[in-house]
């Protein structure tokens, strides 16, 4: 099945002085359960074709489809329920919010999804120990390591099942252990048959796709089977 289905999709950022098109006429199709890693140079349009698959924005031409869904045109609230319900998202900077616990950062998804209480603190716990952390669910991430954080965002992404897991430098701020043990946990995922779209400049954890896209210029240059 196809997950992730883009066609001619342009991108134009207006400044009122100048027009940048970030995209320019990207095709782009993901099936269920692969594990595709997106690479190219700074300022080739990995960021902004992740925000559009993540439907943090909106293509200016072109047709995009989450899950056989319709996402161009869209309303803004429409939007946010995709993202809450079809995506989960795996940050650099981790983006926890500092003053509540593990647990607590873990539930913040299904908050707004509308799980009940007992539900919420269930799951949590679950996806926790599920990525190592079932010791850590009472710390709030000043007690955590990078690595830790980086663990709670993945069960943090897992939240609400999402249709695809989408992580943008999910190893770029660890050290190169921490990075490895985030590097497998992604992999495990896969091979369990989740369906992961992975934004990185790491050519090891690129390796470990099924698939590897380059982008460059805003135009896919090449895409095929990620080497072993």
């Amino acid at each position: 099945m196809t997950i992730i289905n883009m066609s001619e999709i342009r991108k134009v950022y207006d400044t009122g002085k100048v027009k940048v098109e970030a995209l320019k006429g990207v095709d782009l199709q993901i099936h269920e359960g692969e594990m595709v890693a997106i690479v190219g140079p700074s300022g080739s349009g990995k960021s902004t074709l992740m925000n559009l698959i993540g439907c943090l924005d909106t293509p200016t031409t072109g047709c995009y489809e989450l899950g056989g869904q319709a996402v161009s045109g869209v309303s803004r609230d429409e939007l946010a329920e995709i993202r809450n319900r079809r995506v989960g998202f795996v940050f650099q900077n981790f983006n926890l919010l500092p003053h509540i616990t593990a647990l607590e950062n873990v539930e913040m998804p299904m908050l707004f999804g509308g799980l009940r209480p007992a539900e919420r603190r269930r799951r949590s716990a679950e996806l926790l120990e599920r990525v190592g952390l079932g010791d850590r669910v009472d710390h709030k991430p000043t007690e955590l390591s990078g690595g830790q954080m980086q663990r709670v965002a993945i069960a943090r992404a897992l939240a609400m099942n999402p249709d695809i897991v989408l992580a943008d430098e999910p190893t770029g701020n660890l050290d190169s252990s921490a990075g490895s043990d985030i590097m497998t946990i992604f992999t495990d995922l896969w091979k369990q048959g989740r369906t992961l779209v992975v934004i990185t400049h790491d050519p090891a954890l690129a390796r470990r796709a099924s698939r590897m896209v380059e982008i460059r210029d805003g135009r896919i240059t090449a895409d095929h089977a990620a080497a072993a």
